[in-house]
């Protein structure tokens, strides 16, 4: 064992919230731009020293029959199952920061799983945060060097979920999923009362906005799991491989190196935002290296999202001005054209929220299932909640799993032990 790691705690515990999605839908892995905070629901993660071999994980949750990880080795779970995300920590870790302490995970959560709040995220997170303070890899020159604040250390465990190097930081395999930086950055940067205008290429947070107070979330569990597996998974990977393969022709016609899709969209439009940028003519250049149907749709879904949506939502809602329903309706009726990731389910809850009188709603997540939010005013989201779960759930034949919260804009991750 390292000197440092000796004078490392016997037992940590991290607490990391999931996030909400704002605006912003499939928006950070083609390095546009979102608007974002945390939730006041968790995963926590307390690790302990046990006896056993060096980089060795035995973990629980929910009381239920602990797994047993090594690292390097596969642990034989189903794809999906929660033990794998561990692993995925546990082997990146390993390799980039050297052979731990063997130590025992509990994990617990107020967070509903698969409900696109981004439980896995916060499970990656949270498993992360907890193993490096038990280690004291965090005091590392080499973390501190790669992550020397939160915004970075988001980009990195973004980078350990989707297999992806971070700096001079080697990667191992992700989880499968493809994806960008955007819930880390919720997750790790969330301030109380405040959402946050971030884009990512570079990483950055543009602006932090007071969310207003006479306002709550309310936020519906549509009961239809997001699972990133199977048929499922590819759905949710086509969007990140049809980016990449889109900028990829880009640069090929152009010469140029461009990092991301965004990176393409500045070069021809430069930093302007709002429909006169989205409809540029310089944006023909790019949007005729695409295929009709759901590659154009998929691109062009981006464009408006990013450049339109999210500034437009981020200026009303600081504005508290219901106009922001309107993007919002915008936003859904865009995901469903043109990222495709609708269910009826989650249909059917944006429909309710609207007849019911809500400011405006939204999906948000993944897509294929997973959660709807609506803005209400702050003093009836309870009743508002009830009524809303209540009109779903008599029209929804298969709404067992459905829930209801209210919730504002929480604080980021938190060591509490």
């Amino acid at each position: 064992m390292s000197q440092e790691a000796s004078r490392s705690p016997e037992e940590v515990e991290w607490r990391v919230p999931g996030r909400i999605e704002v605006l912003g839908k499939h928006t950070d892995y083609a390095g546009g731009s979102v608007l974002v905070g945390a939730v006041d629901r968790a995963i926590t993660a307390r690790a302990r020293r046990v006896e056993g071999p060096q980089s060795s994980l035995t973990a629980t949750t929910g009381g239920g029959d602990p797994i047993t990880l090594r690292a390097g080795v596969d642990p034989g779970l189903e794809p999906g199952h929660w033990g794998r995300y561990l692993q995925t920590v546990l082997d990146r870790l390993t390799l980039n920061f050297g052979a731990g302490v063997a130590a025992h995970l509990s994990i617990s959560s107020d967070l509903p799983p698969a409900s696109g709040m981004s439980s896995s995220s916060a499970l990656v997170c949270a498993t992360a945060l907890a193993l490096a303070s038990l280690n004291g890899w965090d005091r590392d020159p080499r973390w501190i060097e790669a992550m020397p604040d939160r915004l970075s250390l988001a980009g990195y465990l973004a980078a350990v979920e989707g297999g992806r190097s971070w700096r001079d930081l080697p990667a191992t395999s992700g989880v499968g999923t493809r994806g960008g930086s955007e819930d880390h950055t919720g997750m790790l940067c969330g301030v109380q009362d405040r959402l946050l205008l971030a884009g990512f290429d570079p990483m950055r947070i543009d602006r932090s906005l007071s969310f207003p107070s006479q306002w709550a979330f309310v936020i519906a569990v549509s009961g239809v799991l997001a699972h990133k597996t199977g048929a499922a998974l590819e759905d949710y990977n086509r969007g990140p491989s049809t980016v990449q393969s889109v900028l990829a022709r880009w640069n090929k016609a152009t010469g140029r190196a461009d990092a991301s899709l965004a990176g393409a969209v500045r070069h021809l439009v430069g930093d302007a935002t709002g429909d006169q940028a989205a409809g540029d003519p310089a944006l023909r250049d790019l949007l005729e290296l695409c295929e009709p149907g759901y590659e154009q749709e998929r691109i062009e879904q981006f464009l408006i999202e990013s450049l339109v949506l999210v500034p437009a939502g981020a200026r009303l809602i600081a504005a508290a001005d219901p106009g922001v329903g309107e993007v919002l309706q915008r936003s859904q009726e865009l995901a469903d054209r043109g990222l495709r990731n609708q269910v009826p389910q989650t249909r059917l809850m944006v429909s309710l929220a609207r007849d019911m009188g809500a400011i405006g709603a939204s999906s948000f997540g993944a897509g294929w299932g997973g959660s709807v939010y609506a803005l209400v005013p702050a003093d009836d989201a309870q009743d508002f909640a009830s009524q809303w779960l209540q009109a779903y759930r008599d029209r929804e034949q298969k709404a067992e799993q459905a829930a209801a919260i209210v919730t504002r804009p929480g604080s980021g991750a938190c060591r509490l032990l």
